[in-house]
C-alpha cells in the first residue's frame, strides 16, 4: 500500500539522495555564519541566525549515518519543521520536487527512518520520516 504525500523535495547529502516531505519544508537557503555549540549529537554543526531566530544546524548526512559533521561546512540548508520545531538541515544540493505517492520500503531493507521510497532515474530514493529522527533534533535545539 502506498502512502499519499503532497510531494517531496529530493536533496543530496554526500553521495546519498533522500526525499523530504514538502509539508515539512519551509525553505531552502544559504546559511550565514554557523556558531559551534556543545552537543552530545555529533551531527550538530551549531546554531545560526535565520529569519530572526536562532536555529540549530544539523548536517543531514551525518545525522543519517550517526556520524560527525564533515569539514568544510557547507552553506546550503533546507529549513524544516518537525514536531513543532524548526531545524536547518545542511545539504549539498536540492535537486527536484516530485509529486507522487510513496512506495513501501522494500522487504529486507533497513531504513528505520524512512516512510517509504520513490523511484528516481538512479534507483529508489528513501523518503525521510523526520519525526523518527526528532529525538536527535530536540538534542540539537538550543535551550
Amino acid at each position: 500500500m502506498s502512502r499519499e504525500l503532497g510531494g517531496f523535495l529530493l536533496v543530496r547529502t554526500g553521495s546519498r539522495r533522500v526525499g523530504l516531505e514538502l509539508a515539512q519544508v519551509i525553505g531552502i537557503m544559504q546559511v550565514g555564519i554557523v556558531h559551534p555549540v556543545p552537543s552530545r549529537e555529533p551531527s550538530v554543526r551549531g546554531v545560526a541566525h535565520v529569519h530572526g531566530r536562532i536555529m540549530p544546524v544539523v548536517h543531514l548526512g551525518a545525522l543519517l549515518e550517526s556520524g560527525s559533521c564533515p569539514a568544510p561546512a557547507g552553506d546550503l540548508v533546507v529549513m524544516v519543521t518537525v514536531d513543532g520545531r524548526r531545524v536547518c538541515l545542511e545539504i549539498d544540493d536540492a535537486e527536484v520536487v516530485v509529486r507522487e505517492a510513496a512506495l513501501p520500503v522494500p522487504a529486507g531493507s533497513t531504513l528505520p527512518w524512512a516512510i517509504g521510497v520513490a523511484r528516481h532515474a538512479d534507483g529508489l530514493v528513501p523518503l525521510l520520516d523526520l519525526s523518527a529522527l526528532s529525538a536527535r533534533f530536540v538534542e540539537a535545539s538550543p535551550t
